[in-house]
């Protein structure tokens, strides 16, 4: 017989406050249209995109880590010294370690929480939604500072028409902890890894050992089988998260998947038959795919636009490099 003790977790947890920050530069298509060969209609038809935002030497991912938690750990009606772990999810931190998390700990003055990175591209923030609902209902966290940050500036390859006008940076931040009712659902989770070809990064970093290397490494991706894939299979998935939330879409207020691309999302939205008055998060128009951040960058926007409100009931869902996805549904806060 084992003699640990049970946890003293929350038997719910929540999210309870949400931050975002955005690069102070905006982009337009037009800057985008010195480098590759195409046209604003163009751009505009495929993705959706008008603007995006690019960081200055200053926003760097911590700096705009920093920004967005302060904002979230205000919303959420707490102090820093509170938070027991913080979990990042970026794919554009250039050290392979320490982790980013230890130094955005710091610098927000959270003392000694558990602190560390993970890499899931643009499912990042569901997984680490996730954790952190672990963390909490099992009792070794009260609350936990979960951010998608991402500087995806520094990895487009400008000269590339399929991804160069596709990428923003910026960062968005959730508290999450205890909770009296239920207000993150089960997560609906995955890979495929037989598809992992179809987003990558171009030249490994160890490549460098070896000798020059022509291009800054850049992320790269097969288009029309990332979009065939997040249309129809990420549909699916979406479904199956409302179906585990034992919820259908008319109990929806709001949808809020990964700010990819806008005919994906308009596909989605066909293709789960959602009803006119969920909400949808189009936040992509004028922030770009800022993967890890896209989905709580488009949740703070959503709530401080007055276009979603609190307590509202709402899908959400990451899809990306991997391929990975996790969707779930969560209450905003």
């Amino acid at each position: 017989m084992s003699k640990i003790k049970p946890a003293k977790g929350s038997p719910y947890a929540g999210i309870l406050g949400v931050g975002g920050y955005r690069p102070t530069r905006v982009v337009p298509n037009e800057v985008i249209l010195e480098t590759i060969d195409s046209s604003d209609e163009w751009i505009r038809s495929r993705s959706g995109i008008t603007t995006r935002h690019w960081a200055s030497p200053e926003e760097t991912v911590a700096a705009m880590s920093v920004e967005a938690s302060g904002k979230a750990i205000a919303d959420a009606g707490i102090v820093p010294e509170q938070i027991d772990a913080v979990i990042v999810s970026t794919v554009s931190h250039f050290k392979q370690t320490p982790a980013i998390a230890t130094e955005i700990a710091d610098r927000i003055g959270a003392g000694k929480p558990a602190a560390f990175d993970i890499s899931a591209g643009c499912a990042g923030f569901g997984y680490g939604l996730t954790l952190a609902k672990g963390l909490v209902v099992e009792g070794s966290a009260t609350y936990v500072l979960v951010i998608g940050v991402e500087r995806l500036s520094d990895l487009t390859d400008l000269e590339d028409r399929a991804t160069a006008f596709l990428f923003g940076d910026g960062a968005g931040a959730v508290i999450v902890g205890p909770s009296s009712v239920p207000a993150i659902g089960p997560t609906v989770w995955g890979s495929e890894g037989d598809k992992s070809e179809t987003i990558k990064q171009t030249v490994p970093w160890d490549e460098y050992r070896s000798g020059p290397v022509e291009k800054f490494p850049a992320i790269t991706q097969e288009g029309q089988a990332v979009f065939r894939w997040a249309v129809f299979e990420m549909a699916k998935v979406a479904q199956q998260a409302l179906d585990a939330a034992g919820i259908t879409s008319d109990d929806l207020d709001v949808f809020i998947p990964h700010q990819a691309n806008m005919r994906i999302i308009d596909s989605m939205v066909k293709t789960l038959k959602l009803p006119e008055h969920v909400t949808v998060a189009r936040d992509v128009e004028t922030t770009g795919n800022t993967s890890a951040a896209s989905i709580p960058l488009a949740m703070e926007r959503l709530l401080a636009t007055g276009a979603a409100k609190s307590g509202d009931t709402a899908l959400v869902i990451g899809f990306g490099a991997g391929l990975v996805y996790a969707a779930t549904v969560v209450t905003l806060p």
